[in-house]
């Protein structure tokens, strides 16, 4: 049998090594990137030297932020460095980071967030490093790992610097108490390291002292600076793991979700597919119970990678198909063992000892492993995929076939949303920049008034054919389905054609009645064979025939109980629809497009995307001008992203515990029935959430595996298995230093978002608020017990927590006050299927200024290649300054913000010449003029990377002019740290939930009053009054 520890290299992470803490002395620099760049301008001369009416004196936010000037930054040939910006100096520049929470105790005194005493008594730590839990553990070497595995290049293509061994970073992590790879009982070594870690973790919360020092003013004011920053969270893992790759088995804390990085995977599955709530688990619900915290899993199974990974392996078994457990059909992966000289393969997740078929049969060394390990990505790699024999067919594969509705109604054509969705669909098949579409067919097919028009061809046609079928009673394909289908390279004459000629042609058409239902019907029909994709485009509600659907939303069901029937599908027939294609291996993608904001029913209509695991895509308020750049993006990455379809979906986990609930968007026909999805691509997430059907073995890991069997795009039969790995151990306290905040919210927030088609949304909201008290009630409970009373404490790992659960709140599908049904539902499918990345940016957008950039800003580093990407800043109105200009981006638009008093030079260097004043820029704009200027090569770079880090939404730049545009009203919801409506600012969201955590520590906590929902009026006035009555250890 195999040591652990040949393979255990999961653990601590050494002081130092984790981004997440900032370390004493160094500061941290901005995330960069390698996006395209635009070239650079020669021979510009900054527009500084016009006349500017604001002196341009100002430090760059750079410079301010860290401390120090950049150095080696971008300058231009024969143009002076631009070290002045476009406004005055403000207060304000000076603010933003103080050495990440150095400041805070001194600031906010009873407020103690993740206090560490420990480091009080320690001389050799810096006095900045207070407000840390800075835990010391055993130092265990990872050397038995790196001996065991061989060269590292078997695991992921690299630089030869950052193989692991001497020099690298990870070379001496600390493992993590009860990580054995194996069921196998730990060392003495290890276990001695185990039993250390309790007194020393009971101990690393400590009274804060006093609040003293200029951060607290006479009135006792806090400074809302010092409380958890979540851009400065982000800021410092992006240039941490910008110089270093995420090693999937010596590091057990997860990048955050908005961060991009590099993993290796050394067994356990990367972080960008699947990440647990907790990496190291209670062995009991009773020690899960006490921290408050849900067990879940988030599933991001066909995740693209990024530059510089290691790709999928893709094995083929033949026809006896991978290796399983014949007890629990668990896939063959890196933790199963093998015993009896390699006769015998035991299971991680149920511990059954198969016989190993002699096919498969190899010796093992001396210690248990297989000698031909190494050369098996199956036994060396957490995410692997497995061709598959005959057996796990539903119907012969082929390549993926794509079918286009396109509603070509009079709303559609007198808005442009049909020439948009035509040039759209052009520019992605035979783009200049276009990706290869595999076998893949593709086919148009129109939707009209009262009747079906059918548009297909073939190849030895020199123009497509078009047929009217007026009776939509009974759909049928009147070309059968090989005559709609054809190679979009050997058409394209046809193809282009037809896309060019159809606004022209239905733009005489008057008083058309949409019939969506029957056209979906039709073209499910001609896919049901194959299976396939459906792309459909909707401009207004459809009302005529099977499936007509009318106005629900009248605004007389807001904000009362019976508002959830909004949210649900109202229709029986979509209902079967949507099964169908479930059942036929087919899904849907809908663009909808609701000029002026009209109702469009997504409840009904988004109903089939959401089961079938397609997307929607809506544009509220729709205008052509400003919109078809997003439009045409989000047709490209919706045809080129890598997507699959007839999948299923089936999670095992260990003995001890079991799958409870599933949330995402898929058909499941009962509980404990496999997910089923028509189609299946990149950006899809799952959530998955466990319960205890016994306890767990700490001497053992808690393994979970997620297979997803799918037919890939071009018509291979697989399936992807990804596997993860965590501790287990005795209590919560261990627990609770493992916890991946992303994981978290994520799950939180798609169990909010099932439950609202359930409950109202005042109880939805009071939900979070308790599930929020209770998380850090428990932490207060089991891991700061020292602490007195009258002190918050805030969890390491979970400092942002609190920010993103009020983000979460003010979000489209929770916010208080009125909001139009549609996109309240659209936003809740949004997060039921959100990945990390796309809840982090939605919860909490980025906010980066343009008029204080730095010259290196926005363009390679000489020395290492790297995009200077200056720090964002916290979304807060106290951070705006007066004459700035703003990006904001909350992952599903892009804002640029102009203040009214904005520099004239400013604009002139970014829109071009003549554009001195707000109102001679053109509001429908979606894109920066390519100019020689400086500042719009920065910025245009800028938006490139920011392209790269998004999710599934294209990135536009959408104007937002203070005292102009009614986009100012979305610039403001975004700025989610201040009060709005009747949701909270931070602060005072924060003295909300320590007065009901000291209540919770005291025991006169009333559930019911569900911590004022979350929701109270309470104004910054009071917020101080509380703040300042926790200082002297009062209650609330």
């Amino acid at each position: 049998m195999s040591h652990y520890g040949q393979y255990n290299a999961s653990g601590y992470q050494v002081p130092g090594s984790d981004p997440r803490q900032a370390q004493p002395g160094t500061p941290a620099g901005p995330p960069q990137s390698r996006p395209q760049v635009a070239p650079t301008p020669s021979g510009y001369q900054q527009g500084g030297s016009r006349g500017s009416p604001y002196p341009q004196s100002t430090p760059s936010l750079q410079q301010t932020q860290y401390g120090q000037a950049p150095q080696n930054g971008y300058q231009l040939q024969g143009t002076p460095g631009q070290e002045q910006g476009y406004f005055p100096l403000q207060n304000q520049a000076a603010m933003e980071d103080q050495g990440a929470m150095g400041g805070l105790t001194s600031q906010m005194g009873g407020m103690g967030l993740g206090g560490d005493g420990a480091a009080a008594s320690r001389p050799n730590k810096k006095k900045n490093r207070h407000a840390y839990h800075n835990i010391d553990q055993p130092v265990v070497s990872s050397q038995a790992f790196n001996q065991s595995t061989g060269n590292a290049e078997q695991y992921v293509n690299q630089d030869p610097s950052q193989q692991i061994g001497a020099g690298n970073p990870y070379a001496g992590q600390q493992v993590t108490p009860a990580m054995n790879q194996f069921p196998a009982q730990a060392s003495p070594s290890f276990s001695t390291g185990l039993q250390s870690s309790g007194g020393k973790y009971a101990n690393a919360a400590t009274p804060m002292p006093a609040p003293s020092g200029p951060g607290v003013s006479a009135q006792g004011r806090v400074d809302p600076e010092q409380i958890p920053s979540i851009p400065r969270a982000r800021d410092g893992a992006s240039q941490y793991y910008l110089d270093h790759i995420y090693p999937t088995m010596e590091q057990h804390l997860p990048p955050p979700g908005a961060v991009s990085f590099v993993a290796q995977d050394q067994g356990n599955s990367s972080p960008k597919y699947a990440r647990l709530t907790l990496n190291n688990i209670p062995s009991t619900s009773n020690f899960l119970s006490q921290t408050g915290l849900p067990l879940g899993l988030v599933l991001q199974p066909l995740a693209p990678l990024q530059a510089g990974e290691r790709p999928i392996p893709v094995l083929d078994f033949g026809e006896l198909g991978p290796p399983r457990c014949s007890r629990c059909r668990a896939y063959i992966n890196p933790f199963m063992t093998f015993r009896a000289g390699g006769n015998k393969l035991v299971c991680n997740m149920c511990t059954f000892p198969n016989d190993v078929i002699p096919e498969y049969f190899a010796p093992t060394d001396p210690s248990g492993v297989r000698v031909d390990r190494a050369q098996r990505p199956e036994l060396t790699t957490g995410t692997v995929e497995y061709l598959v024999p005959k057996e796990y067919w539903a119907k012969e594969p082929v390549g993926l076939r794509w079918l286009f509705v396109i509603d070509v109604s009079q709303e559609a054509v007198s808005k442009g949303f049909l020439e948009a969705f035509c040039e759209g669909i052009l520019g992605a098949l035979y783009g200049e920049d276009e990706d290869d579409v595999d076998d893949e067919k593709i086919n148009g097919e129109t939707v009209l008034e009262k009747r079906r028009v059918p548009i297909g061809s073939k190849e030895n046609l020199e123009r497509a054919q078009m047929l009217v079928m007026p009776d939509i009673e009974d759909p049928f394909v009147p070309l059968g389905s090989e005559g709609l289908f054809v190679d979009p390279y050997k058409s394209q004459s046809i193809i282009t054609s037809l896309l060019a000629q159809l606004p022209a042609l239905f733009s005489q058409v008057k008083n058309p009645e949409p019939a969506l239902l029957p056209t979906l019907e039709s073209a499910l029909s001609s896919l049901s064979a194959t299976g396939g994709k459906i792309v459909c485009s909707l401009a207004s509600l459809p009302t005529w025939g099977p499936g007509m659907l009318f106005l629900r939303d009248k605004n007389d069901l807001h904000g009362i109980d019976t508002e959830k029937k909004l949210f649900q599908t109202d229709h029986p027939g979509f209902k079967k629809l949507a099964g169908k294609m479930v059942e036929s291996g087919v899904g849907i993608d809908l663009f909808i497009a609701a000029p002026a904001g009209k109702y469009m029913d997504i409840a009904t209509i988004g109903h089939l995307s959401a089961v079938s695991g397609g997307q929607t895509y809506l544009y509220p308020n729709y205008i052509a001008p400003r919109d078809s750049l997003q439009l045409a993006q989000e047709i490209k990455h919706t045809l080129t992203r890598e997507t699959g379809y007839q999948a299923l979906m089936k999670v095992r986990c260990s003995n001890g515990l079991q799958v409870s609930s599933y949330h995402g968007n898929f058909l499941q026909h009962n509980f404990g029935a496999d997910l089923e999805f028509g189609v299946i691509d990149a950006d899809k997430t799952v959530g998955v959430m466990f319960s205890y059907d016994g306890k767990l073995d700490s001497k053992l890991d808690a393994h979970f595996q997620c297979a997803l069997l799918y037919t890939t795009a071009s018509g291979e039969r697989r399936v992807r298995c990804t596997n993860t790995v965590a501790g287990v151990s005795e209590g919560a306290m261990e627990s609770m230093r493992f916890i991946d905040q992303d994981a978290v919210v994520n799950i939180i927030a798609k169990e909010a978002a099932t439950r609202m088609i359930e409950r109202p949304l005042k109880d939805v909201r009071n939900a979070l608020t308790e599930k929020t008290i209770d998380i850090l009630a428990g932490y207060r409970k089991t891991g700061s017990g020292s602490h007195p009373p009258g002190q918050l404490v805030l969890p390491e790992n979970l400092k942002e927590f609190s920010m993103y659960v009020l983000g979460l709140m003010k979000s489209r599908a929770f916010k208080a006050g009125h909001e139009p049904s549609d996109r309240r539902t659209h936003t809740m499918r949004l997060l039921k299927s959100a990945s990390p990345l796309d809840l982090s940016l939605l919860l909490y957008p980025r906010i980066l200024p343009l008029h204080s950039l730095t010259p290196e800003s926005g363009f390679p580093d000489p020395n290492t290649g790297h995009l200077v990407v200056p720090p964002t800043i916290r979304a807060s109105f106290s951070r705006i300054e007066e004459g700035g200009a703003y990006l904001v981006d909350d992952g599903q638009v892009c804002l640029l913000w102009l203040h009214a008093h904005v520099s004239p030079n400013l604009l002139e260097d970014l829109f071009g010449e003549g554009k001195t004043s707000l109102s001679l820029l053109d509001p429908m704009m979606s894109s920066l003029p390519v100019l020689e200027t400086h500042l719009n090569a920065q910025v245009r770079n800028l938006l490139a990377y920011w392209a790269s880090v998004r999710g599934s939404r294209g990135i536009t730049v959408q104007l937002a002019r203070q005292g102009l545009d009614g986009s100012e009203y979305e610039f403001a919801r975004l700025l989610v740290e201040d009060r709005n409506n009747e949701a909270q600012s931070y602060v005072d969201w924060l003295v909300n939930l320590h007065r009901h955590i000291q209540m919770e520590l005291s025991g006169q906590r009333k559930r019911e009053d569900g911590g004022g929902g979350g929701m109270s009026t309470m104004g910054m006035e009071s917020a101080v009054a509380g703040i300042t009555s926790l200082w002297t250890g009062k209650e609330g």
